[in-house]
């Protein structure tokens, strides 16, 4: 499978790949694969942008629901994590009980975010990223 169908389904990344092998076909220097590259980069950003517009439109919403939901989202998350990293230790110390740090899920969560870097440098050693 490759990548447009994991990103946008099947039938979806059809037209992406087809155009993509049509321009291998066509283009056979490889400063025309490179500009024809570039064009089919500019393609495949046309989700991104588009849902950076639709971000725009809801941040502006006169709704707090609408218009606040993502940074909630934030906010419960980054109070998610003081909590247990960096609260829940001040009030332990502070009650005269040593502070005890959950490591196993700190270590969990800093394994995770590594093995996320990991695949992104493997993509572009790779050549799947720019």
């Amino acid at each position: 499978m490759s990548f447009w169908a994991k990103l946008f389904g099947g039938a979806a990344a059809e037209p992406i790949d087809a155009l993509g092998s049509a321009v291998d076909k066509i283009f056979t220097n490889d400063e025309e694969r490179m500009q024809a590259q570039a064009v089919l980069d500019k393609i495949a950003q046309k989700p991104a942008v588009l849902q950076a517009e639709i971000n725009k439109i809801e941040a502006q919403h006169r709704s707090l629901f609408v218009a606040g939901w993502r940074p909630a989202i934030g906010w419960v998350c980054a109070i998610g994590l003081a909590f247990p990293f960096i609260l829940n230790p001040l009030i332990e110390w502070a009650g005269g009980k040593g502070p005890e740090i959950p490591m196993d899920q700190l270590m969990e969560l800093v394994v995770a975010l590594l093995g996320l870097g990991t695949l992104r440098t493997f993509e572009k050693l790779a050549g799947r990223a720019k």
